[in-house]
């Protein structure tokens, strides 16, 4: 494996480790409820959320905790248990990092320290955040390699730096780990890399792994069943080419076996999703999201999903529309992928314009799409290539890198408005004001506000957290 490793690889080895510290120990938001799982089961052996809903932030724990810190009655469902409505996948892939960090608390205690062994304290939170930015770093790798299977290594290379840190993946990358979209991007990257790697014959045991694969997915994040819609149109692909062949019927029902077995494993791996779901609300089936009848079935954010002010897609990661129209040229080199892409893509775009919350509400970004980041390296490294092959200058490397650094740039920058609340974290944002920051105060800024991070961060984090109350209040009061 390690003679397969190139300069590449090694340089986004190197990135990842030198980044690492970025990665920012806090639970808040949304991440309280993914995080929940983890610590309840691996702390109380049970899913009991109590002391999650307790501990959350101040924007959490607004409308959940009542000034004397009792959780209000509303949270609670009929079977007495918290309604945690945020998916259990992200806490499995946590836990095995927590219960080595458990452990080691536990010794460390018996030693003589008096570390709190309540998934509360920092080597807890530290381990959550490096886990997930491993998986996010994961994420990108695996799209890299996959991308080079297409394109020449120089696109592919860039192509993963340019989604790694020109779209919405580093906020929850680093600044917000606890959340489910980096784990999202890798499971995904995993599931279409395994995929792709198998394609032709497919054995009854890859069969089993990708299905086992498919259900993590979904027990990760929801909209990722989307995805499940490539081994769909593979499967009736193969029906297709092989049903007119009277050779091939005895081949059509060993597909058909070997497909059986692999929605029964998928199904199978859902199992978390599905018990956690019938500890909670009764149902294996009921998410406790908004139940479908409310969604926007007769008027679906088609445009504002992709260029609202209020998270945009195309508009806040401009980078994103190169690859969008890269799929495009992925044809040139495996239509059936290129086909697979487009289809998910518009699947995946038309659910979140159907979607009430389309926007994300607190969202860099539409943090939902960092769920396709590989897809979105896939194109990036079809579009750069088929710069290469219609300009064909002799600076095209230096020009598609240079656009990619200015793409960056701007990213993070933006990154560092929203983050610091220079520019709203929810609803609409003014584009004049962003961009005279991106020149005025950023550069100003930034430096100084680095140095707090890695320095005082604690402090930092609560600052930010105090401004973000604020204007939520005084959204709220609007």
């Amino acid at each position: 494996m390690l003679k397969d490793l190139t300069k590449y690889d090694w340089l986004l080895a190197c990135l990842f480790v030198v980044t690492l510290p970025l990665v920012n120990p806090w639970v808040r938001g949304d991440g309280v409820g993914y995080y929940a799982y983890a610590r309840s089961l691996l702390i109380e052996h049970r899913l009991n959320f109590e002391q999650d809903w307790k501990n959350g932030n101040d924007t959490f724990r607004s409308g959940r905790i009542n000034v004397d810190g009792r959780i209000l009655p509303d949270q609670y469902t009929h079977t007495g248990r918290i309604r945690n409505i945020w998916t259990v996948g992200p806490s499995l892939l946590w836990l095995p990092f927590l219960f080595l960090t458990h452990a080691g608390v536990l010794v460390c205690n018996l030693m003589g320290s008096h570390i709190p062994a309540n998934g509360f304290s920092s080597p807890y939170l530290t381990a959550m955040a490096i886990s997930t930015g491993l998986y996010g770093f994961l994420a990108v790798w695996i799209s890299f390699r996959l991308a080079r299977r297409y394109f020449d290594e120089r696109w592919a290379f860039l192509a993963a730096l340019g989604i790694w840190w020109a779209s919405s993946l580093p906020v929850y990358m680093y600044f917000n780990p606890s959340w489910s979209h980096a784990h999202s991007a890798f499971v995904v990257a995993l599931f279409l890399w395994y995929w792709q790697r198998t394609r032709g014959d497919r054995s009854a045991g890859q069969w089993v792994l990708l299905g086992l694969l498919s259900g993590l997915m979904v027990n990760v994040y929801y909209p990722n069943g989307v995805l499940l819609l490539i081994p769909l149109l593979e499967a009736l692909a193969s029906y297709r080419q092989a049903w007119g062949k009277a050779g091939d019927r005895t081949k059509v029902a060993r597909m058909l076996g070997t497909q059986v077995l692999y929605v029964a494993v998928c199904v199978f791996s859902l199992l978390p999703t599905f018990i956690s779901r019938y500890v909670i609300f009764g149902s294996p089936l009921q998410t406790g999201y908004m139940p479908a009848r409310t969604w926007n079935w007769s008027s679906p954010h088609l445009w504002d999903v992709l260029f609202s002010a209020d998270h945009g897609l195309l508009c806040w990661t401009p980078i994103v529309a190169l690859a969008l129209g890269g799929m495009l040229l992925l044809l040139r080199v495996d239509r059936f992928l290129a086909v697979s892409s487009v289809v998910v893509f518009t699947s995946f775009y038309l659910v979140i314009a159907f979607y009430p919350d389309w926007d994300g509400i607190a969202s860099f970004g539409n943090r939902f799409f960092v769920s396709l980041s590989v897809l979105f390296v896939l194109g990036l490294a079809a579009a750069l290539a088929g710069f290469e092959y219609v300009w064909k200058p002799h600076n095209v490397t230096a020009t598609t890198s240079a656009t990619t650094a200015l793409l960056i740039l701007w990213n993070l920058g933006l990154i560092f408005q929203w983050g610091t609340h220079l520019i709203p974290a929810r609803g609409p944002i003014s584009w004049r004001t962003a961009a005279t920051n991106q020149v005025t105060v950023v550069p100003v800024q930034a430096g100084h506000a680095l140095r707090r991070y890695f320095l005082r961060r604690g402090q930092m984090m609560k600052q930010i957290e105090a401004e973000d109350s604020r204007q939520l209040k005084e959204t709220s009061s609007e």
